[in-house]
């Protein structure tokens, strides 16, 4: 039987999404595959929607796993989530046909980066928010990220460790608003690159703060050049929101399209 569950998780403590080595490191997935073992009482592996760096955040990560122990969703839920730390919780489990696959049936996903525009850095909610003291024009770094969008080539905004075959990915909404000294930047893709996200807000801070043009990003998008782009920005304001699939999973509304 396939399962699909939802997953939260504040990634301040761990190393990141992917499991490294036979026995993991502090890693999400190496967490939650023990905490699902257990329940199964036998191994379980999971395949995600989308992998996060260090000290990034999960709202609803997507992920499957088959098993043949039976047990409900309330039973994988709950049993899951009291053998996960504080900061991982299983939010919803869903059967589904055996041709569902979190990472491959997804046909977009979605990042959130916060930061806090003000001279003091923050210290409520300090590992889930990034900081900018310089004052911040949102709404042109709002016009300069529009022209991002469509299907391009991102080489600009990939890491070196990047292990993608190819640099193109379809940006297809892109938006900056500011909620009092809180700036928000959301993002959704078919796909993105190893540190895209981060990349495309340390290089719209710049023109944020008066640094670059407006027309900048769209030059440095055309360069395909990661040097000429701006830095990559903290990992704590980022949170993966989650991916969206078709009506035809049947799976909850906030990871449908």
């Amino acid at each position: 039987m396939r399962y699909a569950l939802g997953v939260e998780y504040d990634g301040s403590e761990f190393k990141g999404w992917q499991q490294l080595g036979e026995h993991g490191c502090a890693s999400v997935q190496a967490t939650l595959q023990d905490a699902l073992s257990s329940v199964a009482n036998a191994p379980v592996h999971v395949v995600c929607a989308g992998r996060t760096d260090a000290g990034v955040h999960g709202e609803c990560q997507v992920v499957h796993f088959d098993s043949e122990v039976e047990r409900t969703p309330r039973g994988w839920v709950l049993g899951t989530t009291t053998r996960l730390p504080p900061s991982v919780c299983v939010r919803w489990c869903v059967p589904v046909d055996e041709q569902f696959s979190a990472r491959f049936s997804a046909q977009a996903r979605r990042y959130r980066y916060r930061l806090m525009n003000r001279q003091i850095r923050p210290a409520l909610y300090r590992q889930t928010l990034g900081w900018e003291r310089r004052p911040l024009d949102t709404p042109a770094m709002h016009r300069a990220a529009q022209a991002l969008l469509g299907e391009n080539d991102f080489g600009a905004f990939r890491s070196a460790q990047c292990q993608a075959l190819h640099a193109r990915r379809e940006l297809q909404a892109i938006s900056v608003h500011r909620h009092g000294e809180l700036v928000e930047i959301n993002v959704q893709a078919n796909a993105f690159l190893h540190h895209m996200v981060r990349n495309i807000v340390g290089s719209l801070l710049m023109v944020g703060a008066g640094e670059k043009p407006e027309s900048w990003i769209g030059e440095v998008l055309a360069g395909r050049d990661r040097n000429q782009a701006g830095p990559t920005a903290p990992p704590q304001g980022l949170v993966f929101v989650g991916p969206l699939y078709p009506a035809q999973w049947k799976l909850p509304d906030e990871v449908t399209l």
